[in-house]
């Protein structure tokens, strides 16, 4: 049985086939590591963070007006998507590109592919949703891809425990977020409340960037400007946008299960923009995970596509 949809109106219509949505989500959250990899070269990462998400926010309210929106709420959602804000966004990527200083960008996208998993182990208990012989076996399928991938770039050296460290605390972050959602399900429109969840992503960040960084550090590049950019429009506003559309469409568990696909997207991602190299690892890591979102996602899919 297909999931109830919730938090459908008022937004605006993504009139995309369901495959279409899941391939731009998926390139979209997968170039975000390396862009900000580029970014906190050159602006320290809460600095860059606390910017990304008031101009996100920013423009979500500014734009609302313009395609009919109105900019209200229910008291609850508001709430709702401000404690979001709190563990999807100022948590998790605070924690992020703490963590992406220090490791390189493909790793960090291969940590947090671990999503599913634990995601699916959550929705076990606080969702109730069913967790057959099927997804479990894609589910161990995809971790032994991405714990080969891993394991080979540890092997290498290079890598710093505490960034990993980082980099597991945001996922911890992305999975209580993601059972959220699903568990307060709020009623309200995705685009504006997507403007309440960066605002106080942006509010929250904010007092910890002015307290521990400093303004003196941002070295003003275009690199900088174009990055920021990027992360606070098409990542901040459309990804997170898709993303929420993805859980409303399908389970937690078959929506998180996209993650697996992040690992070679990522390690792509690094590759063209930074210019890191992906290993025979790498490469074979994506057999198994490719299989593991077949067997989670291929029966929702199939129904959803209908």
């Amino acid at each position: 049985m297909r999931p109830a949809n919730i938090a459908l109106s008022p937004s605006p219509s993504l009139q995309l086939p369901f495959p279409v949505q899941v391939g731009a989500f998926c390139l979209l959250w997968a170039s975000a590591f390396s862009i900000a990899k580029i970014a906190v070269t050159d602006c320290p990462p809460l600095l860059v963070l606390t910017a990304r998400f008031l101009l996100a926010a920013l423009f979500v309210f500014a734009a609302a007006p313009a395609i009919g929106l109105p900019l209200k709420l229910p008291r609850r959602d508001a709430l709702i998507f401000a404690l979001l804000g709190i563990a999807n966004q100022a948590a998790y990527l605070g924690l992020s590109y703490l963590g992406i200083r220090s490791i390189s960008s493909g790793l960090a996208a291969l940590i947090i592919s671990s999503n599913p998993v634990l995601t699916a182990l959550a929705a076990a208990v606080f969702l109730n949703e069913r967790m057959t012989w099927r997804k479990a076996a894609g589910l161990l399928l995809g971790i032994a891809g991405v714990a080969f991938v891993v394991d080979g770039r540890l092997a290498g050296g290079g890598e710093s425990p505490v960034g990993v460290a980082f980099t597991i605390g945001a996922l911890l972050s992305l999975v209580c977020g993601t059972i959220l959602f699903k568990k307060l399900a709020p009623s309200g429109g995705l685009w504006v409340g997507n403007g309440v969840q960066s605002l106080s992503a942006g509010l929250a960040t904010l007092p910890f960037a002015f307290s521990f960084e400093s303004v003196g550090d941002i070295v003003p590049e275009w690199r900088l400007i174009l990055s920021l950019a990027y992360l606070a429009l098409f990542v901040s506003v459309f990804a997170y946008l898709l993303w929420f559309r993805l859980l409303n469409e399908s389970g937690a568990t078959a929506a998180s299960s996209y993650h697996f696909l992040m690992p070679p997207l990522g390690l792509a991602f690094g590759w063209l923009f930074l210019g890191e190299q992906a290993t025979a690892y790498d490469l074979a890591g994506i057999v198994p995970v490719a299989i593991g979102i077949y067997l989670v996602t291929h029966p929702e899919a199939s129904r959803s596509m209908r």
